[in-house]
């Protein structure tokens, strides 16, 4: 594969991995198990528990599982066509899709930002 597939790949691959990532980590529709998970993470009687459970409440950990499935099912390689471009591809996968997460995250926060100044401006009216 050309290197500049490999990158429109790499940049496409990461949008779903930060999908999931944000939606599990963060989103209503995944809040009573996240904060069943937060509980066992702060409470749980072992490190491996308490470790394991964690990976479901940080965005960031939880993008690594993602994207070892996601290299499992599409076989993704990156400059290598052998383990180092799976292996290139992964923490290369991680990255871009964390980037996306932190992008989307400001335009919440900016939004937010927004709407809660509307508010406060339909207030003082």
């Amino acid at each position: 594969m050309e290197l500049s597939t490999q990158i429109a790949w790499l940049f496409t691959l990461a949008i779903p991995i930060a999908c999931i990532a944000w939606t599990v980590t963060h989103e209503e529709v995944f809040r009573e198990p996240r904060e069943y998970c937060a509980k066992r993470c702060h409470n749980g009687k072992t490190i491996a528990e308490r470790k394991f459970f964690y990976l479901f409440t940080c965005e960031y950990c939880f993008s690594h599982y993602i994207v070892a499935i996601m290299l499992f099912i599409t076989h993704f390689q990156l400059l290598f066509n052998d383990w180092r471009g799976y292996l290139i591809a992964g923490f290369a996968l991680v990255f871009i899709a964390n980037v996306y997460m932190s992008l989307f995250a400001l335009i919440r926060i900016d939004l937010k930002k927004v709407r809660v100044e509307t508010e406060i401006e339909e207030r003082k009216k």
